[in-house]
């Protein structure tokens, strides 16, 4: 929905340094960083689970289908919130260089 150009003129201006700063500090870097780190897991696990066979006593089935992507993307978020492998630190400090580079 467009904003009426009368209605916009009379807004007043967003600081536009304060909304740079609030959506670039070092917590919300960090988070952004782990969830990037979170579905890189996700992927990668995703990709070692698909040749598993599940065919079991207590396996296999519809169930376990409509339900592993859900137990892998959990697996992958843990991992990322227990430390991961170390990708959410170096794209943290990498994005928190960029920003201090371009402001």
């Amino acid at each position: 929905m467009a904003i009426p150009a009368d209605l916009a003129m009379s807004m007043p201006a967003m600081n536009a340094r304060a909304t740079i700063t609030a959506a670039t500090a070092p917590e919300n870097v960090r988070q952004a960083a782990q969830e990037f780190e979170s579905v890189f897991m996700n992927t990668m696990l995703s990709q070692m689970f698909a040749g598993l066979e599940t065919d079991g006593p207590f396996g296999g089935g519809q169930g376990e289908e409509m339900f592993r992507s859900l137990l892998i993307e959990e697996y992958g978020s843990n991992i990322a919130a227990a430390g991961g492998i170390g990708i959410a630190d170096d794209i943290a400090r990498e994005l928190l260089s960029l920003q201090e580079v371009t402001q």
